[in-house]
Parts: C-alpha cells; structure tokens; sequence
C-alpha cells in the first residue's frame, strides 16, 4: 500500500519518461491522500493521445458528498477494483491512468514491536516509477466544478524481496504495480478485459533507504473543559472499498 509518494512534477521528466506537456509550477510535491499531483490519462477527443492533468490522490467516486473522501481510497486492490462501489465505475469505463512517481514511502517495522520508519523506495538512476491507477471525474457539490482524483492499483507482495519488508508484521503485504516502460501504452489503451493482465509484481531493481519526516512543531494549546457526557457513536458505513 501507498498513502504518500514523490510526484514527478518537472516538465523535462515528464516529457521524457512519460511523454506529455505540463505546463505551470515545477516545484516539488509529496503526495498525501487528496492532495493534488500529476496523472496520465487518454484524451477525451478520441485521438489516443497521452495527456497529464493535475488530480487529488485517492479517488473521489460520484456519490462522494466531499473531496475527504479520497482520505479512504487512494489505493484500490487489483483483486476488488471491478467489484467495491468506490471502484468498479472507473474501471469498468476504462478510466485508467499512470501515476508518475520520483519515489514512494512506506513505514519499516525492525521488529513486531517497533515504531514505524519511513522509508523511500526508488530506481537507481533517477528513473521515476510508472504507477498503474484508475482515476474518476467528480462535480464539487459546493462550487459545481469538476475535480479529477485517481487512486493506485496494489497487488499482494508477501514473499517479494523488497516490498515485503515494509507495513506492519503479520498483516498481508501489498505493492503498488508498476508498469515498465514499454507497457504504458498498452496498459492506457486496452480492452478492459485485458487489463488484468497488468496484476502482477515487479521485480525490478530498488532502492531503499530510511526518509524520516521531521518532527511537528509544537502548537501551544487550550485545555477543553471536560464533556458532561460521552458524544454519540455515528451511524455506520457501508463498506465500499
């Protein structure tokens, strides 16, 4: 799983690594869940050609009321994209994308009982990964403009050499999956049927090394005065992802 990640935001790397023309600010992002970043789609014209937009990271389905929902779903698992709520229109209509990433990051556990790291995961050389994602088109329901958010595809990783490293001990392991470089096209373009093909786990070279976040600083805060009462539990929700 991966809920925070380098985006590629340079024009040169984009045009080079992934073909498309992005115009405006340059500047570095770390993605977290409904942040926005660069995605890779297909036109909308028809023409077959590669565009990038800007989207939110965690896919904002129609019925989303808000853009905090993408907070849940900015990975979807390979094995229940085509079948949870969240998902399954995006995929269906074939609304797949390519997230560009300089690097990803996850937490390393040393032992059972240890504190997570944060960790980056990167190519050698400077080649940025070519993340497979879905990505959806949601109205604000506040301002009536559209809004692009695009979520990653994961696959199980227990068992592989590097990915299954990281996240907490004896839970599943999961990677996100990357495309080779001569599988974008293929993997924008084909059939729906097809695309399932793409499941499956890297095995490319990998570096890896501890990229901790720095401290918070402190906020000096008010003392509440205590509840009278317990607040309410909310209803609950469906699960759709």
């Amino acid at each position: 799983m991966c809920s925070n990640y380098e985006a590629v935001t340079r024009a040169d790397r984009l045009l080079s690594f992934f073909g498309v023309v992005r115009e405006g600010d340059e500047k570095p992002v770390i993605a977290w869940p409904t942040g926005m970043a660069p995605f890779i789609r297909l036109a909308e014209d028809g023409s077959g050609n590669r565009r990038v937009d800007d989207g939110a990271f965690g896919l904002v389905p129609a019925f989303a009321k808000e853009l905090a929902y993408g907070r849940r779903t900015y990975n979807a698992k390979s094995e229940t994209v085509s079948k949870l709520p969240s998902f399954r229109n995006a995929w269906r209509r074939g609304q797949r994308c390519i997230v560009p990433a300089e690097g990803i990051f996850e937490p390393y556990y040393e032992t059972a009982d240890a504190k997570p790291v944060r960790w980056r995961i990167q190519q050698p050389g400077e080649v940025p990964f070519a993340i497979a994602g879905i990505w959806e088109k949601w109205v604000d329901t506040e301002t009536g403009e559209d809004v692009f958010s695009f979520a990653m595809l994961t696959v199980n990783a227990d068992g592989h050499p590097v990915m299954s490293r990281f996240h907490k001990w004896g839970e599943e392991k999961r990677m996100v999956i990357i495309l080779d470089h001569d599988q974008q096209d293929e993997w924008l373009t084909c059939p729906v049927q097809q695309a399932p093909k793409f499941f499956r786990r890297w095995m490319g070279q990998m570096e890896t090394f501890p990229a901790p976040l720095p401290p918070r600083a402190k906020k000096a805060t008010t003392p509440s005065p205590p509840l009278a009462v317990e607040p309410p539990d909310g209803p609950e929700k469906p699960e759709l992802f």
